[in-house]
């Protein structure tokens, strides 16, 4: 599907490139990102028109990510609340996901735009822990259009080296994210048993 940019007019083109990211972008498992990757690497060439290419980038992902937002509050919502089993832990599930959505929100679902995996299911993350919609729709645009610009500028400038050399910062993200969060958990840990010796202590 993908290798079809390299040889479709512009007319077509564009609305393959839409068609990928926005599904990406509401949960689907297709290369959102790379056909943006390909997409301006082609504008390079003068096959496509960059801005164009950014724009419609831009607007795939806060549309989709929109779709993806009402799926986790209307869906995935529905499936972790419903009672059954493991009824207890789902809501615990839930209740630590609104804590972290109402303290996290705003950098998850503007910088999960950059981090493969969390791309996919932020949004549905964000509608199923209630993150409000219009906090959601600001960052979410913020993101949009930020990730597309970036993404869509160093592809331009990279050409066909693009695709591995972003595949690889998206991958260090990754990574990094995974590292401060661990960090943050163990910081906490450590810390609780500290705070109840000093509430022990205290007269």
């Amino acid at each position: 599907m993908l290798a079809a940019l390299f040889n479709v007019p512009a007319n077509l083109g564009y609305p393959l490139l839409f068609a990928l990211v926005a599904g990406e972008s509401a949960g689907a498992l297709i290369p959102g990102e790379t056909a943006l990757i390909v997409a301006a690497a082609l504008a390079s060439r003068g096959n496509l028109s960059l801005p164009v290419v950014l724009g419609v980038a831009a607007g795939a992902a806060i549309i989709g990510d929109n779709v993806g937002y009402l799926i986790g509050r209307r869906g995935l919502r529905w499936v972790v609340s419903r009672p059954g089993r493991f009824a207890a832990r789902r809501r615990r599930l839930i209740e630590r996901g609104e804590e972290f959505f109402a303290r996290w929100g705003a950098a998850a679902v503007f910088f999960g735009r950059w981090l493969p995996g969390l791309r996919v299911v932020t949004s549905w993350l964000a509608g199923a822990n209630r993150m409000p919609w219009p906090r959601f729709l600001f960052w979410n645009a913020l993101g949009g259009i930020a990730w597309a610009c970036t993404i869509g500028s160093l592809a331009y400038v990279l050409g066909s080296t693009a695709s591995g050399s972003l595949g690889a910062i998206g991958f260090i993200g990754v990574a990094v994210a995974v590292l401060v969060y661990l960090i943050t958990f163990l910081r906490r840990r450590l810390r609780r048993p500290r705070d109840s010796k000093k509430e022990g202590e205290a007269p």
